[in-house]
């Protein structure tokens, strides 16, 4: 299979892929084509300072970033995308695809694709911005796969750059099984270049996908990057690195973003709940009894006893 001509995007992930980590996994890991920030959303009329300071310039080092918005109106569009083309970006992400109940509930992420008049008030903002490539994030629905398809008139008729899939509907979160049958009924439909996401856990499920998709651009990975790191890698040079160099690269990987972390975070606790967090996805092979210690850690002495096992 020729995966070169195949692109890999890093999904963004709350609370774990900030600036810190995506440098980081660039360093160690590669092979990925392009990275997108968490959302940036409104909150009482303003853009979180972390928010803001996720995209500065001077603090990313991967060679594409592209910030991800999360509008709620034609308005809030404006704002969002004003200051991230203000911090120099030429690229935004548009998020009508998160299906966390607290943010579809305001009708916004996959909570707005019920909504057909709000989709295409949000959408046709994007005409405002011709020095902008857009793309957009999507799920097949909220509740069921055919609202998507009903879209598909409104999501043509805007410039986008490609538009992202997550083969589920919101209503699913992240659970039950991906409906590929329903995403390629909407493929069909679609004239922007797709890309898939969902459920893509190794080197195999990415070559299964452009198998049975192989119009599509790239596919965008969450989860499996943050337990297999080197499976865009991998992918990309249709080759397998040995378990040896698999481990010291992770090791260089976990070191660098404990040292990074605790340069910009504020005391012990800070740092050991961010570092504990990492393992939710990191290294899922790891034993379990480690992985319940690292949990269990109440101080950084106890965390660095039980990660010296990947040095």
């Amino acid at each position: 299979m020729e995966g070169n001509s195949y692109e890999i995007h890093l999904a963004p992930l709350q609370g774990f892929t900030d600036y810190i980590f995506r440098n980081a996994f660039e360093k160690y890991f590669g092979g990925v084509d392009a990275y997108y920030t968490p959302f940036i959303r409104l909150e009482n009329g303003k853009v979180r300072n972390k928010d803001l300071r996720d995209i500065q310039a001077g603090l990313n080092t991967v060679p594409r970033l592209i910030p991800q918005i999360l509008p709620g109106s034609s308005q809030e569009f404006r704002l969002l995308t004003e200051i991230v083309r203000d911090n120099g970006y030429t690229e935004i992400d548009i998020n009508l695809g998160c299906p966390f109940p607290l943010i579809a509930g305001k009708r916004k992420g996959a909570g707005m694709l019920p909504y057909p008049e709000q989709v295409q008030e949000v959408l046709q903002t994007v005409n405002e911005y011709p020095d902008i490539r857009f793309s957009l994030k999507i799920r097949l629905g909220w509740e069921n796969v055919c609202e998507c398809q009903f879209l598909s008139s409104v999501f043509n008729s805007v410039r986008l750059d490609h538009i992202t899939v997550h083969a589920r509907t919101g209503k699913q979160q992240y659970k039950g099984v991906v409906d590929e049958e329903a995403f390629a009924r909407f493929s069909e439909m679609i004239r922007h270049p797709l890309f898939y996401n969902g459920d893509i856990r190794c080197r195999q499920d990415v070559e299964r996908i452009f198998g049975k998709f192989p119009v599509l651009r790239g596919v965008l990975i969450g989860r499996g990057l943050l337990s297999s790191p080197l499976l865009a890698n991998e992918f990309k040079r249709n080759e397998t690195f040995s378990e040896e160099k698999r481990m010291s690269l992770c090791s260089d990987f976990h070191e660098e973003l404990f040292f990074a972390y605790s340069g910009v975070l504020q005391g012990e606790s800070q740092l050991l709940s961010r570092m504990k967090a990492l393992w939710e996805y990191f290294l899922p092979s790891t034993d379990r009894k480690i992985l319940k210690k690292i949990r269990k850690a109440t101080r950084l002495s106890q965390y660095k006893e039980c990660v010296k096992w990947m040095k």
